[in-house]
């Protein structure tokens, strides 16, 4: 998801970077700093990633200490014990074991030559002993250097693991294969550093169908945030700017507003069902999302009734009449061409003598420059008296939607917006505008074709997958 904006927010770091490298190269205020650049998305993942390490670190350390307990008991062996060992290892101890006398029958020369001809085979044999072993034993003069560096690497990558600036770990999952840099006097960043790169970025957000008093905002916060930071190291400068944007992202998409849920049980409380009406125009799935949030809700515990107000175009009947078969609730329908005010109050009426807790009411799509329609739409919202008014968009359809949104807004005022397609969307245009442009929050997106494939609106949610790499999307079910 949102792969285009994520180009241009890392673009943005990029290009702020080299503007700052550049300037100090010509000052003579630069040089290269031992350790590895960060790439702009692993900021993301640190503080996941410092949780587990605490964890794994707490983990660890234990079996190593248990390792060299268990090195330090085996210097403790019997002789007996020794001797049960493999060949390998008892071999080469005759000229250091000091139990075993020669035999009286053999003279001086034969046992020498015995002798030197156990340190040659000790000798070739000695660089296939386990590491285990070799590294604690400190007074082991005769290891070689081969594994002596060998059990030195092993040892660092556990104990820097606690060492946030240790440049010696070579396979940091986090780190680029470039080199860092540090600036000999702290540059400060100013407004001359950012003119050009937020301009890039203010046309970057608009190329990607946002909202163009989106596109401002983000760009002004980021502004803001990162005007007068004092940068020491090329490192900072990646983390600046991701946290500005992170932040500037973050209050663009949080519109405060309680979740559908929340109503249905202020509404049970009462004794009253829930009813929301749907708007929007026609092929942005606004039928098919009624299927999904009566399978979300019946699942939930929830009884819903569908209401077919859409009674104009051909087929629709029809279809919410399948979609309320396959889900398993009940439809309320009058013949083509009747009152769709008059099926949305049945439907609420059926809906308090039954008990039931949630009324859904399908609408005929319309565009928002069809004032015909749009009339009717506001018939059908004084008759039923809706406690909510959703818009449902298609996602893919970027700054279209938001504007489609804004009009349906101005003549119904939308209470708020489900955009479909949303698992598809690589721009993310509609998903950062439109709450934004409307004042409205988003309640639900759309995930995929299946009835399964909807979920509750999360700012946070889609704010780690506007700042995640690619291919780290969360699962809509571990959500």
């Amino acid at each position: 998801m949102f792969e285009s904006l994520k180009k241009k927010f890392s673009r943005t770091s990029d290009k702020l970077e080299e503007e700052l490298i550049e300037e100090a190269q010509e000052e003579n205020n630069l040089e290269e700093e031992s350790g590895k650049k960060f790439s702009f998305f692993s900021f993301g993942r640190k503080d996941k990633k410092e949780e587990e390490d605490s964890k794994s670190d707490v983990a660890e350390i234990p079996q190593e200490v248990e390792s060299i307990q268990e090195t330090d008991t085996s210097d403790d062996e019997t002789s007996d014990d020794k001797d049960e060992k493999s060949g390998f290892w008892s071999f080469g101890k005759k000229s250091s074991d000091n139990k075993e006398e020669p035999q009286e029958e053999e003279s001086a020369e034969e046992i020498q030559e015995e002798e030197e001809s156990a340190e040659e085979i000790q000798e070739e044999e000695e660089p296939k002993k386990s590491h285990f072993w070799s590294r604690n034993k400190e007074e082991d003069t005769e290891e070689s250097e081969d594994a002596d560096e060998k059990t030195e690497e092993k040892k660092s990558r556990f104990w820097s693991r606690n060492k946030d600036n240790d440049s010696s770990e070579e396979n940091d999952e986090d780190e680029e294969p470039s080199g860092m840099f540090s600036f000999i006097t702290a540059k400060t960043i100013s407004e001359k550093h950012l003119e050009d790169i937020l301009w890039e970025l203010e046309m970057g957000l608009l190329e990607g169908d946002v909202a163009m008093e989106v596109a401002s905002a983000v760009v002004d916060s980021v502004k803001d945030d990162l005007v007068g930071r004092k940068i020491k190291r090329s490192n900072d400068i990646t983390e600046y700017t991701y946290n500005a944007l992170r932040n500037a992202v973050a209050e663009i998409i949080d519109i405060p507003g309680k979740s559908m849920t929340e109503m249905i049980e202020a509404k049970k409380a009462q004794g009253e069902p829930l009813v929301v009406m749907f708007v929007g125009i026609n092929g942005t799935g606004k039928t098919t999302t009624i299927g999904k949030l009566a399978n979300y809700y019946l699942k939930k515990g929830y009884t819903p009734v569908i209401a077919a107000a859409d009674t104009f175009r051909a087929g629709a009947i029809e279809q919410v009449n399948y979609h309320a078969d396959k889900v398993g609730v009940k439809l309320i329908k009058h013949q083509k061409g009747s009152d769709p005010a008059a099926v949305a109050f049945d439907a609420v009426e059926h809906a308090k003598a039954q008990g039931k807790e949630l009324v859904l009411i399908d609408t005929a799509g319309r565009m928002q420059t069809n004032t015909n329609l749009m009339d009717e739409m506001k018939k059908i919202k004084r008759v039923a008296k809706p406690d909510l008014v959703v818009f449902v968009g298609d996602a893919l359809t970027g700054n279209d939607a938001t504007q489609q949104a804004s009009k349906f807004n101005e003549a119904i005022d939308l209470d708020g917006v489900i955009l479909t397609k949303a698992d598809a969307d690589s721009k993310g245009g509609a998903s950062l505008s439109i709450g934004y442009v409307i004042k409205k929050p988003i309640l639900f997106l759309g995930m995929g074709q299946g009835y399964d494939d909807i979920k509750e609106y999360d700012a946070d949610w889609m704010l780690n997958q506007l700042f995640s790499e690619s291919g780290e999307e969360v699962n809509i079910n571990e959500a």
